[in-house]
């Protein structure tokens, strides 16, 4: 056994998140809306009737001022009572039309918005549970959580209302802008004088808001970082008498929030109130010139009428636009941070060349391994080689990568240089779930899910039946089991809150042993455990572990002495190996010295 220092080589765990992803960074807009429409192809042909009805709702709208312009040029100043009376019919119809339009296209609208950012948000929960271990830890679970929630409720006024009104009002600009050049260009051209300062307020306000609004965003995603990390944290906090600075850091995170919100409110306010007021000055001119122009005989009233009904249907559309901008600015935020999960590649996909492990017997080999978290390595050239069937106890101080070495053999990791080996296969290129389901590990936190306790327990094997179930949860001693009001049917609370933590982790061993694996790494899976209990548990996974490779982190001693080989680590390194009694015989050894402590604290 050996340990060599050497150059690191490879990646870094953080390479493959996009350089954009975070809270300062951002990717171009552009393509990101590219990038929702596959969502809308299965609704194909109910996207395309929202857009019809969404014709027939501009249409009907466009047609009312003309009908207005018919009718007092030709109806009443005419005296035509039959053709006032059509007109008045055709009002009605409009109307009608309009508005069975519009619920369609509103149902239409919010049907196909809904199902989007449902397949929307299970493809990025599904994408974040196939990313590694590694982005996990480095991403707040707040964060992850923010992607899933806010971030696609931004979206879902976009896709429904905002689209909506993107394409009416977008239909009825160009419309008008048509008819009222149809009308007289003349005064087409003195009301559009207007335009050019218009155009630079837009322009302006568009780059201000993108900024701000996806300030907004990424303090949403402090709050509720904070939120999560407080709760998870409540046993911390209330044992420590932290609640006071607690709360305080959530107030923090709120202000800043508010902050946020606050700048886009300001700046809101000072744009919308100029567009009504440029649209006010453009129907004065109008009135003023087109009743010059009505005075000599150039312009009829009824067209003179409905100019300024169009007139106020462009301006209408450009502060519907406006504000849809408000929204459009906040789903692109928090398009970019979905988006940002979407395309995070998981370090540990499989490879095109992938196989299948087949039944394997648990020969592990680490050859010269070197593997960091960050710039520096945590794992320095390691050799190490477990038997078939060999239990493995890796001992050491705090820190020295006894972890690491463990996520290793599980894959949760690659290494940044060197290779690991199960049965002379490099983990590299096979597929993970063949592995995944001839290993089992069971970390010092039994984590247990909301759900009845055969669920969790029959979790890695959602096939077993309920003896099986009892069967497990008998040879790890959970005779608690029997006392649960409702036995395997009892509801358990999220992460098993109403059990003690030896019952948790009694039913994660539980879990663990109803897969049968051929490989089981524990990672300090006894520290919750009382001695009574353990003394059982110990005797249990004597047997289990006959026959199957082990890989145990432990600091208690009878567990230790137990193994079959036993690995002293200290600073990335092996730096004794052996036996028991091997390594008890090395004078001044680190795990002579280990064993010394702990007899003394025995005492």
């Amino acid at each position: 056994m050996s340990a060599r220092g050497g150059p690191m080589g490879g990646g870094r765990p953080g390479g493959n998140v996009p350089s954009w992803v975070g809270d300062g960074a951002r990717p171009a807009q552009r393509g990101l809306l590219r990038r929702l429409v596959p969502y809308f192809r299965p609704y194909l042909w109910r996207t395309l009737a929202t857009l019809g009805l969404m014709l027939v709702v501009t249409a009907a709208g466009l047609s009312v001022p003309a009908l207005a312009q018919i009718g007092i040029d030709h109806g009443i100043q005419d005296k035509d009572k039959t053709v006032l009376a059509i007109v008045v019919g055709l009002f009605v119809v409009a109307g009608a039309v309009g508005w069975i339009a519009g619920l369609g296209q509103s149902y239409l609208a919010s049907w196909v918005g809904e199902r989007v950012l449902l397949d929307l948000r299970e493809d990025t929960f599904r994408h974040l549970m196939d990313l590694e271990l590694g982005y996990h830890e480095r991403t707040p679970t707040g964060r992850s959580v923010s992607r899933l929630t806010s971030d696609i409720e931004a979206l879902l006024q976009l896709v429904t209302d905002g689209v909506t009104s993107l394409v009416v009002n977008g239909l009825t600009l160009v419309g008008v802008v048509v008819i009222l050049f149809l009308y007289d260009w003349r005064l087409a051209l003195i009301a559009f004088v207007i335009f050019p300062p218009l155009a630079l307020a837009t322009a302006a306000f568009r780059v201000y808001s993108a900024r701000r609004y996806r300030r907004v965003r990424e303090r949403v995603a402090d709050v509720l970082a904070t939120l999560q990390e407080s709760l998870s944290g409540i046993r911390v906090v209330q044992g420590f008498g932290r609640q006071e600075s607690t709360s305080r850091r959530l107030a923090e995170a709120n202000e800043r929030y508010q902050q946020a919100n606050y700048s886009t409110v300001r700046l809101s306010g000072l744009f919308f109130p100029g567009v009504e007021a440029m649209a006010g000055v453009a129907t004065v001119v109008i009135l003023y010139f087109g009743s010059q122009m009505v005075l000599d005989d150039a312009l009829t009233v009824g067209v003179m009428v409905a100019f300024i009904g169009y007139l106020s249907s462009f301006f209408d559309p450009i502060q519907q636009l406006s504000q849809l901008y408000n929204t459009f600015q906040s789903a692109m935020a928090a398009l970019e941070k979905i988006l940002g999960v979407l395309e995070t590649e998981p370090r540990l996909d499989d490879t095109p060349d992938a196989v299948d492990l087949p039944p394997i017997r648990g020969d592990i080999v680490l050859e010269s391994v070197t593997f960091g978290y960050g710039d520096e390595p945590v794992i320095h050239d390691v050799d190490l080689s477990i038997a078939a069937g060999e239990t493995l106890a890796l001992v050491g101080p705090t820190g020295a990568g006894k972890s690491t070495i463990a996520k290793l053999i599980a894959r949760f990791y690659d290494p940044d240089d060197g290779r690991v080996l199960v049965d002379g296969h490099d983990l590299r290129h096979v597929r993970q779930a063949s592995l995944r389901g001839q290993m089992a590990v069971v970390p010092q936190e039994g984590h247990l899910f909301a759900g009845t306790l055969r669920d969790n327990v029959s979790f890695g094997r959602p096939d077993a039946d309920d003896d099986d179930v009892r069967t497990a949860l008998s040879a790890v001693g959970a005779d608690f089991v029997d006392g649960l009001p409702d036995g395997l049917d009892t509801e358990l609370s999220e992460r098993g809150a109403d059990l003690s933590a030896g019952q948790r982790q009694l039913v994660a061993f539980a879990r663990a042993l109803l897969t049968d694996p051929r490989v089981l790494v524990l990672d300090e899976a006894t520290s919750s455990i009382d001695l009574r209990t353990e003394g059982r548990i110990e005797q249990v996974l004597a047997e289990l572990m006959q026959g199957r490779t082990s890989v145990v982190i432990a600091h208690r001693l009878s567990t230790i002495v137990r193994a079959d080989r036993i690995a002293v680590v200290d600073d990335g390194r092996i730096v004794e190996y052996g036996t028991h009694d091997q390594l008890i015989g090395v004078p001044g050894g680190r795990y002579a010295r280990l064993y010394g402590a702990w007899l003394a604290t025995a005492a």
